[in-house]
């Protein structure tokens, strides 16, 4: 049954049938297929569309008549309000098994290729505080559940004036103005939550300004903070203003009040956005980098390195990468898209020789130094496009590649880059991918030289609806 109000379509008592990948769900309403947010399959539900067209709408729920028994119940207070752990309402198995799901789903609709059985996914063994590396953000407008939002109206307090206020945590999903306020995150182990809720009560107490996001002004800004496995703990403020009394005062109250901080560092940044690509972090102590670990190897990681940020499942995915390459001690291995070499240097110990390929050179950088500090003299890495790099004279100089691994972006590989890789003809390639729907998208393009010969997801993001997969393909005899 549905009811009009204001324009807006209201569907009544409609279940929810099954997962529709992205983190939704979907329910079938006399034909129409109904992506819906927020809910589980087994709910019961009210749903307002919002887009609506002649074979599919999208909508969300405004009222639940009742509760999926696949449900349980989320351990974080600020479960559905900060938006970045979207699946805690459901047991981890139940994840595993919809992301499992979503794998399955894209090869087939998408990629349309010929594929073997999708091997059981690699699922996290730590589901809470798993991540190395978190960035807080400081402002001056509080997120509101409307609850919150009404109770304060009932109360007489006017809620926009109460909203504006200093507040450290995460941007609200769909706000690029408004912060909510975070008392304790579970991705991360502590000092994480202690340090940001201190440098939070040192500002309100000494009366520094919170970023205004709108105005573009004030004093605190954003924060990262990486914790590594060797128990390095690397923290770097960002400042709106160049304040050096303010600046002093709280980099020493951090630095007194953490002393298990190996590296603090500060960055200026008085632009519009939050990017630090373009700019250089100071080191207020320590050496201004971590070490971070994977296996025998260690990896230098600066306050602008990239590196993934679940060290325990990078561990599995790496592992599955170096397995699916098949390597002996003798082949040449180039990793594609090598980043800061960390895939390339994890396989070097069984290859013969490893060329690793990035377009952005201070990846490069990194890529050269982690290789010196883990002594290889195998690994040669250059930046630069893929497609421009690979020419006849480089492979004349350094081996046509035994297998090739490519870890792209989410928007997947550029299609020259396929062909080039069709080109190559490398016994083995290893596809490893952040997003199974421009995975598959190039698997079917890379089906003109090769098939697919093993597919294993791994589960990098525990409550989010996020999935790695590493594919091995080979080349058709």
């Amino acid at each position: 049954m549905a009811r009009k109000k204001k324009k807006n379509i209201v569907l009544e008592n409609i279940r929810i049938e099954d997962y529709a990948a992205e983190g939704r769900s979907i329910a079938r309403v006399e034909g129409k297929v109904i992506f819906v947010e927020q809910v589980v399959p087994g709910d019961v539900v009210d749903i307002r569309l919002g887009k609506n067209k002649k074979d599919w709408a999208e909508g969300h729920p405004i009222a639940f008549r009742s509760y999926s028994p696949e449900r349980t119940e989320p351990f974080c207070e600020h479960f559905g309000v900060c938006g970045g752990c979207q699946w805690q309402m459901l047991p981890y198995e139940k994840q595993q098994q919809y992301k499992h799901q979503q794998v399955k789903d894209n090869l087939q609709r998408i990629g349309k290729i010929p594929l073997p059985e999708i091997q059981p996914i690699l699922g996290a063994a730590k589901t809470r505080r798993y991540r190395n590396k978190i960035e807080y953000t400081f402002g001056t407008e509080l997120f509101m559940p409307k609850e919150q939002f009404h109770a304060l109206k009932e109360q007489g307090i006017n809620p926009h004036e109460y909203g504006k206020q200093g507040v450290a945590g995460f941007h609200a999903k769909g706000f690029w103005d408004k912060i909510v306020d975070i008392h304790t995150c579970h991705l991360q182990e502590e000092p994480t939550n202690a340090i940001r809720l201190a440098i939070k009560a040192f500002a309100l107490e000494h009366q520094y300004s919170f970023y205004d996001l709108r105005q573009h002004t004030g004093f605190l800004r954003t924060m990262q903070v990486r914790l590594c496995n060797t128990g390095e703990l690397m923290v770097n403020l960002v400042m709106g203003e160049d304040d050096p009394e303010k600046r002093e005062k709280i980099l020493n109250h951090l630095r007194a009040q953490f002393p298990q901080i190996t590296t603090l560092l500060y960055t200026i940044n008085t632009k519009r956005n939050d990017s630090l690509h373009d700019l250089e972090p100071v080191t207020w102590y320590g050496p201004g980098y971590v070490t971070e670990q994977l296996d025998q190897y260690r990896f230098k990681i600066g306050p602008k390195s990239f590196f993934q940020t679940n060290t325990a499942q990078a561990t599995e995915l790496y592992r599955v990468t170096r397995e699916f390459a098949e390597l002996t001690g003798n082949e040449t291995l180039y990793d594609l898209y090598c980043g800061t070499g960390s895939i390339g240097i994890f396989c070097s110990q069984k290859a013969g020789k490893v060329i690793g390929v990035e377009v952005i050179e201070a990846a490069i950088d990194d890529a050269r130094e982690n290789a010196a500090l883990n002594g290889l003299e195998k690994t040669h890495f250059y930046a630069g496009d893929v497609i421009d790099i690979c020419s006849d004279a480089f492979f004349e100089q350094h081996g046509r590649p035994d297998v090739i691994v490519t870890d792209p972006p989410r928007a997947g590989m550029h299609e020259k880059l396929v062909q080039k890789i069709n080109e190559m003809a490398a016994p083995i390639v290893v596809y490893v991918s952040c997003n199974p729907a421009t995975q598959a998208r190039d698997l079917a393009l890379l089906n003109e030289k090769y098939e697919v010969t093993k597919i294993q997801p791994v589960d990098m993001f525990p409550h989010t609806l996020h999935i790695e997969n590493v594919v091995q393909l080979k080349l058709r005899s």
